[in-house]
Formats: structure tokens, sequence, C-alpha cells
């Protein structure tokens, strides 16, 4: 017949079995502190993702504070990862096209409400006019540059194959005819000009005859003698 310390030696391992599952498991020791080759790879990496332009991009409209605490950086730059993987996998520039035309609204605006402000101010304060007329003119140039990006991203110009290209700061006569024939021997180009004279076509001589002999037709033309011949005075 079994008594209570039997009972009580048989029911300690469950006891502690039991204390234990509660407990739970033990601790992990504590993590060992990272190498310097991890920490140099960590460090890479993190330089990586900030001189990512969509990184920088993030951040620099995080500062702006547009939309006050509704987002952080990290949102605005997974939105604009979004929109650079549209444009390079799938060449969507609907929303480059929807930007430039909202930027060029936007510098019309301008360039009306610096318009509007040179006019209050041009009876009085002639130095504030100037400046406002400048802004003006200035977002008015910004608003057409704009719109001539949008035009040329709507039509993009055909590729032009310039056969040449001359650039000079001064007057230059280009002569873009028919090819001439090859450049000849360098013997030919000292050649004198007063051949040429000499010949009617190209082998042929105009003087085709050999030198003919005196003849007795006109003795009076005759060579002279010496008895005939005056006498040289000497001094």
């Amino acid at each position: 017949m079994s008594t209570d310390t039997d009972l009580q030696q048989r029911a300690a391992p469950m006891t502690r079995k039991c204390k234990a599952e509660r407990k739970g498991p033990e601790p992990d020791a504590k993590p060992s502190a990272p190498s310097p080759a991890e920490k140099a790879i960590k460090r890479f990496s993190y330089a990586r993702e900030m001189l990512r332009p969509s990184t920088l991009a993030g951040n620099a409209i995080d500062q702006l504070k547009l939309s006050g605490d509704q987002t952080d950086a990290a949102a605005l730059t997974l939105a604009l990862r979004e929109q650079t993987k549209l444009l390079s996998k799938e060449n969507d520039l609907s929303r480059a096209e929807e930007m430039l035309i909202c930027q060029a609204h936007t510098l019309d605006a301008m360039f009306f409400s610096m318009i509007g402000r040179a006019a209050k101010n041009i009876g009085q304060y002639l130095d504030a006019t100037e400046s406002y007329m400048r802004l003006a003119l200035r977002a008015q140039s910004q608003c057409r540059a704009t719109l001539e990006t949008l035009a040329l991203l709507k039509n993009p110009l055909n590729p032009t194959f310039i056969r040449q290209a001359n650039v000079a700061n001064g007057p230059q006569q280009v002569n873009n005819g028919t090819p001439g024939p090859a450049t000849p021997a360098r013997a030919q180009e000292n050649e004198n000009p007063q051949n040429k004279l000499l010949e009617q076509q190209h082998g042929e001589w105009l003087d085709a005859g050999t030198a003919g002999t005196a003849s007795g037709a006109d003795p009076a033309m005759a060579t002279l003698g010496e008895s005939d011949r005056t006498e040289v005075r000497r001094r």
C-alpha cells in the first residue's frame, strides 16, 4: 500500500515538468557583436539606398511638408519608385505628360500674378515694377519651354542623318557637289600651267610639223658676209 511519501516522490517529476512548461523556454544567450566586415556591408547597403534617386527625391519632398504629417519619406520613396517602374518597364509617359501640363499652368498663373503686382506699383515704385516684370517674363519663358518639351514628348522628331556638319566662326565656303576625280600624284601637282597652252587636246600639240630649212627665195634677206659688216669701233 502506497504511503503519502511514495505519492509525493512519484508526483515530483510531473510537478517540475509543469512548472517548466509554464515558465517557458530559457532565454537564449546574448547575441554576439557584428564583425567589422558585416558592419562595412551594412554601411555600403545603407549608402547605396540613400543614393538612389527615388530616396533622395522622397526625402526632399518630405522636407517640404506639403501634406503635413499624413505621410513620411519612406512612403514617398515607394510611390516614386512605382512611377519610375511604370516608365522604365511599361514605357508609360502619361504621368510625365500630366506633370508637364500642370507645371505649364502653374507658370502661367505665376506670370499673370507678377503682371498684376507690377501694374499696382507702376505709378509709384519703378524698381518694384521692374522686378515684378522680370519675374513675369521669366515665368513666361519657362512656361514656353515646358510646353515645347511636352510637344516633343507627344510628337518626337524623326531621326536625321547629317552627311556633313560644317561649323565655323567666320565666313566659310563648302562645296558639296559631285565628287571630283582622285587626287593625282605629287609629281603632277606642280605641273607647269604654260604647257597646257601648247596643247589643243590631250596628247595633241598645236605645232604638228618639224622645223624647216632656210630657202634662197629672198637673197636680200640673206646673212651678211664679213666684208659687208660695219666695223666695230674700239674705244
